[in-house]
C-alpha cells in the first residue's frame, strides 16, 4: 500500500503512466490525457500539469464498469450496448482518484484549481484507445489497470503530470 515513497507519473507526450516505488517502476501503462492537450484553465478540457495528490479514492469495492456520475455509482454497469444508447455520455468507471493541485497558481485556487476542475484518474470503456490523447482533461486507464492502481495507493500520493517523457 502507499508509502511516502510512492509517486503516480504521467508523461503527456508519451501517453504513459508509471507508479513509482521508492524510485523504482511498479507499474507502468499506456494512458490517455486530454484532446485539447495540456493546460490549466478552467473548462479548457485540458489535463492539467504539475504536482498534485490524490485528494480521495472513490470506488473501492464496486465491481468492474461501475458507471459514476458526479463521483457516485449509478447503479449501471457499462456495456457497449449502453455506450451506443448515450454516444455522447463521458465515462467514468470503475475507479476514480480525484487529484488536487499542490501548486498555487499553476494548478491550485483561482481558475488553475484542478480540485475544483474535477480532474481525475478513472476508468473508461474498454474500446477506448489507450496511447492517444482523447479524454476531457481527465487520465484514463484500462479498467483493470485503474483498479490496479487504485488498490497500491493511498489518498495523498503524489502525481506529477508532465508533458516531457519518462524516464527509463
Amino acid at each position: 500500500m502507499h508509502t511516502e515513497k510512492q509517486i503516480i507519473l504521467v508523461s503527456i507526450d508519451e501517453q504513459r503512466l508509471q507508479l513509482l516505488d521508492d524510485g523504482n517502476p511498479v507499474m507502468d501503462t499506456l494512458i490517455a490525457t486530454a484532446a485539447n492537450g495540456p493546460g490549466e484553465v478552467m473548462h479548457s478540457e485540458c489535463t492539467p500539469r504539475g504536482l498534485h495528490r490524490v485528494r480521495a479514492r472513490i470506488g473501492d469495492g464496486c465491481p468492474s464498469g461501475t458507471v459514476f456520475v458526479g463521483r457516485r455509482p449509478t447503479g449501471e454497469l457499462y456495456t457497449p450496448a449502453l455506450k451506443a444508447a448515450e454516444p455522447e455520455r463521458d465515462w467514468m468507471l470503475t475507479r476514480i482518484l480525484w487529484l488536487c493541485g499542490m501548486e498555487p497558481g499553476i494548478n491550485r485556487f483561482g481558475k488553475v484549481d484542478s480540485m475544483r476542475r474535477y480532474i481525475y484518474i478513472h476508468g473508461c470503456p474498454d474500446e477506448d484507445a489507450m496511447g492517444v490523447p482523447s479524454s476531457h482533461g481527465c487520465v484514463k486507464m484500462r479498467n483493470h489497470e485503474v483498479i490496479e492502481l487504485f488498490d497500491r495507493v493511498a489518498a495523498g500520493t503524489r502525481v506529477l503530470i508532465q508533458e516531457a517523457p519518462l524516464e527509463r
